[in-house]
């Protein structure tokens, strides 16, 4: 009988990795996971993660059920009572409310490193759950009755079934030889964080913009995030800017709304592209998170998708024989049951993003339009309330 180092390997331990593992925690599978940093846990606690995640009802509630959840800090969580959208014609907008949806809150806004931090600990509490960190693979074969990774002190480790949630330029994803179909949106994110002057009430706004889109979100006490999705000669001014004058910048681009602004932690810009997969499984082999799909962030649903992902994938592996949970077929089924939802919100946000991000006349005319009408219609903006809260 062959001799498994575990049952699952995952590689990468970031939210959607180490969430995959804990959701395995009370199952008959053994885990390992690999991850390429040893996390810290000592910042500052007056900082604040320039990383910030809207976190929808079902993905919280997968979060409870493997524990996380429950070990995040109140005082850094922040519900979302109601989203404010704005065209770029006057007087055009849309709101999303909480109350009118008949639910308590659209989403919960935390920092990435307070998630991981819940993550982690939760991780090494568990016996079924061995990490290997700093810990780097250089090389993935497969073979009819598993995988062997290889790590970069040559030492081999063998799985029934290897997960990787690596990352949007995932290694993993490299052995395998997938090309993802990359469209570039000639954009950046550029991420900052504020005190306000004026309190946000758990209110969320965004603005679409002739040169891109304007995000505020509200973070736990007197405190927004924002994420400002634009051209790389936007990105470069943005940048540019001393820290007072990004305040105003940002202050006068959202009309004052929330006051004067002061900077908490410093301006950062990553690109914008859309990754799209021809396929995310192989046998003995499965991508998950951004390994498996990027979308853009106007809809703030991207760790939303990933765990998704770990949420379907668990179930599934939890219901398989443990000899055969690195199955082609078990995996493709997998795969099949998600592609809806990732196809669905990869549309949306690319179509959005196109549709916005255009100077045609009659598109603008179009879309303001389209954004009024919504807002008149309280059925349709209860079912876009409750589709992206099930996300």
């Amino acid at each position: 009988m062959e001799n498994f180092d575990a049952d699952v390997i995952i590689v990468g331990g970031g939210l959607v990795g180490s969430a995959l593992a804990l959701a395995l925690k009370d199952t008959a599978l053994t885990v390992l996971l690999i991850e390429g940093r040893q996390p810290a846990w000592d910042w500052p606690q007056d900082s604040w993660d320039q990383r910030i995640y809207a976190i929808s009802r079902a993905s919280r509630q997968m979060l409870q059920r493997i524990g996380a959840w429950q070990r995040l800090d109140a005082d850094r969580l922040q519900a979302t009572s109601c989203m404010k959208i704005f065209g770029d014609a006057h007087g055009v907008s849309l709101q999303f409310d909480a109350l009118e949806a008949g639910v308590d809150e659209l989403a919960f806004m935390l920092e990435n490193r307070e998630l991981q931090k819940a993550l982690w600990h939760g991780l090494q509490e568990s016996a079924q759950i061995h990490i290997r960190t700093p810990a780097s693979p250089v090389k993935l074969t497969t073979d009819q009755t598993g995988a062997t990774l290889t790590l970069a002190d040559g030492q081999p480790l063998r799985a029934r079934l290897v997960v990787g949630a690596d990352g949007a330029n995932s290694w993993v994803r490299s052995q395998l030889a997938i090309e993802p179909q990359v469209m570039p949106y000639q954009q950046f994110g550029v991420v900052a964080n504020f005190e306000i002057e004026k309190p946000h009430l758990g209110v969320a706004h965004q603005w679409f913009m002739p040169d891109g889109v304007l995000a505020w979100l509200p973070l736990a006490g007197q405190r927004m995030s924002m994420v400002w999705s634009c051209s790389d000669e936007k990105r470069a001014e943005l940048m540019a800017l001393s820290p007072a004058e990004l305040c105003e910048c940002v202050a006068a681009a959202g009309g004052a709304r929330l006051g004067a602004l002061q900077l908490i932690s410093a301006a950062a810009a990553f690109p914008l592209r859309l990754n799209h997969l021809p396929e995310t499984v192989r046998d003995k082999v499965v991508l998950i998170g951004d390994a498996a799909h990027t979308v853009h962030p106007l809809a703030g649903q991207g760790v939303n998708l990933g765990f998704g992902d770990v949420a379907e994938l668990a179930a599934r592996l939890a219901q398989t024989p443990v000899n055969r949970i690195g199955d082609y077929l078990l995996l493709r089924r997998y795969e099949r049951a998600r592609r809806e939802a990732v196809y669905t919100m990869q549309g949306v946000c690319h179509g959005l993003q196109k549709l916005f991000n255009n100077t045609n006349p009659l598109l603008k005319t179009l879309r303001n339009l389209g954004l009024g009408a919504t807002n008149q219609l309280p059925w349709l903006k209860r079912q876009l309330i409750r589709h992206a809260m099930d996300a």
